[in-house]
């Protein structure tokens, strides 16, 4: 006989609410909060759900851990405490001084799960990451997804094996000395299985951002929506032992209160870490280009650890590719210009006329206030590959000579550099949008409106892949055999030799960004890169070029090609090349 548990729902919005376990319904009682509670004996693994009103069909639970029938089926208890951790001597580490890879549990193995990720982490290991980023895992319906379209924030997802599997990456993550980042998704709800609605108002009244609805942060009785968010925080954190959070899009988080709900959220995370006596991270993906995000709550900041930097991305892409079509005009337009003004300053748009927004945007960053690790810099990340048209990665338009160019800036620059997956070895294999909406309207929708968007902006429909088609997700998935082929093995071998000399060097952890300094010429496309008493120095001419380093040149310490040519204060680099050079 099972023994009986309490079970409770904060549901403020049906007049009635029915409890079934197991088969057997109860009734549930309110409280004057809208929180409705029951007892009934469950075992530990009992299915469970709630009968709203005078509807008979049972809906899973808004904080559900576990769904092993999907977002549209019943819930499953999981005790979250039974799990046996072999992680006693992980401490934690801070972001500072931190390498970060993303990936999708999805796309990096071919089977697709958390435990079969368990098995490539030596790989990172040995490539010198310190965190390991998961794209969301929480609930969505269907088979496949990006994870950005999920209803069950506290759930992970069946098909990468669920909380238990989750739990057992995390701790293999930990016995092998890498933090875990897992990033969540507060700013909208997927458009399949979202029952929320039915159980409280989890829409803010008249809102709506680019996926849809607001979520409610200060309308009425969002109160327990934002206790809801915020504990979910604190689960991925406490329960699941993560180190950080990378936070979705947090300019789309419309809060009119004194405190926003990031602020609290910061709060609560400090907190738990004292108690847990670890560091925990909490990094923002912001378009506002507004430095209070990162900035201490004692200076007046919202006191998130720190944020993504697209602007360093789309400087860096720029500048390597040539492309300046949407976004990227105004760095296409500023060229070697807007790089270094990136790399010393984190922004390109600090208040300055952004063409593509047809407005000014951001405001300087302060750089004797805020350091370097404080933004997280990338040549790729999920977002920038897999919403262009065909998914294509970097390594499909520049030549490996570039890619390790492009390598070279970011992982020795004065942020937090971050890989995404396959980017070590130039995969050659796409990351496209891929979804598995199981109903034919809208996974039909879902098609025609991706298809469409770029059709309109020139693309022959007939190349874009349809996100419906399963073959687009096969596509995204890497291919680990290249790993001993070239170009991508020497590729490697460049990644491997940048992560080691940061390591080995403190100029290029040094996260002052007043330090920094960058010398370059337009015209002969080439451009240095002080760090401390270490030169960056980048040719992307198709020709060597001769290049004044404003110091005597002491020894090469990395190259990404032959070997250059040293002449006092001078360096002779080959064309589509990168060198790391100690002065005197």
């Amino acid at each position: 006989m099972s023994a009986p548990v309490e079970f409770s729902v904060w549901a403020p919005i049906p007049e009635r609410v029915r409890l079934q376990v197991d088969g057997e319904v109860h009734d549930m009682h309110r409280d004057d909060d809208g929180w409705w509670r029951a007892e009934a004996p469950a075992g530990s693994e009992a299915d469970y759900g709630f009968l709203l009103g005078d509807d008979d069909t049972p809906r899973p639970d808004p904080r559900s851990r576990r769904q092993p029938q999907g977002v549209h089926g019943l819930s499953r208890r999981f005790d979250a405490a039974a799990y046996s951790w072999g992680d006693g001597a992980w401490t934690g580490r801070p972001l500072a001084g931190g390498v970060v890879y993303e990936l999708h549990v999805g796309t990096f193995t071919p089977e697709g799960t958390l435990d079969a990720a368990v098995g490539r982490l030596d790989h990172l290991v040995e490539l010198g990451i310190d965190f390991v980023e998961l794209l969301p895992v929480n609930g969505f319906n269907g088979t496949h997804n990006w994870g950005y379209d999920g209803v069950l924030w506290y759930a992970v997802q069946e098909e990468y094996g669920g909380p238990a599997a989750y739990q057992r990456f995390v701790d293999a993550c930990h016995q092998r000395g890498l933090g875990v980042i897992q990033d969540v998704v507060y700013n909208h709800l997927g458009p399949s299985g979202n029952y929320l609605p039915l159980f409280f108002p989890v829409f803010a009244e008249g809102g709506a951002n680019t996926w849809g609805n607001s979520v409610n942060l200060s309308g009425p009785d969002s109160d327990e929506v934002r206790r809801y968010i915020i504990d979910n925080a604190l689960m991925w954190l406490r329960d699941m032992h993560v180190d950080g959070l990378r936070l979705d899009a947090v300019h789309a988080l419309v809060d009119e209160r004194a405190t926003h709900v990031l602020e609290e959220m910061a709060q609560e995370v400090d907190r738990l870490s004292v108690a847990e006596g670890r560091p925990l991270t909490l990094i923002a993906e912001s378009d506002l280009n507004d430095p209070r995000m990162v900035t201490p709550r004692v200076a007046g900041g919202t006191g998130l650890t720190a944020q993504w930097s697209d602007d360093f991305h789309h400087s860096l892409h720029a500048v390597l590719t040539g492309e300046g079509q949407g976004y990227y005009a105004d760095f296409a337009a500023a060229g070697l210009a807007g790089l270094a003004r990136t790399l010393t300053g984190a922004y390109f748009h600090d208040g300055a006329w952004s063409s593509f927004r047809r407005r000014h945007h951001g405001r300087p960053v302060d750089t004797s206030v805020l350091p370097g690790w404080k933004f997280v810099g990338y040549l790729q990340d999920h977002d920038q590959i897999g919403n262009r048209a065909v998914g294509d990665r970097i390594s499909a338009t520049l030549s490996p000579d570039l890619l390790a160019v492009g390598a070279t800036l970011v992982l020795t620059s004065p942020f937090t550099p971050m890989l995404f997956m396959g980017e070590e070895w130039g995969a050659s294999t796409p990351w496209q949008f891929f979804t598995s909406h199981p109903e034919p309207e809208l996974g039909k929708a879902t098609a025609e409106g991706r298809i469409g968007e770029f059709a309109e902006h020139g693309w022959d429909a007939a190349v874009v892949p349809d996100p419906q088609d399963p073959e687009t997700f096969t596509r995204s998935k890497l291919d680990w055999s290249e790993l001993g082929k070239q170009p991508h093995e020497r590729l490697l071998a460049v990644h491997r030799s940048l992560l080691a000399l940061r390591r080995a060097h403190p100029d290029l952890l040094d996260p002052d960004l007043s330090a920094v300094q960058v010398t370059w010429d337009d015209a002969d496309r080439w451009l240095v890169v002080h760090r401390g008493s270490l030169r960056v120095v980048v040719n992307l001419a198709d020709q060597p070029r001769e290049i004044d380093l404003d110091a005597a040149a002491a020894e090469v310490l990395f190259t990404t090609g032959e070997l250059p040519g040293l002449d006092g204060p001078t360096v002779t680099l080959p064309a589509e090349s990168a060198a790391v050079v100690s002065t005197r």
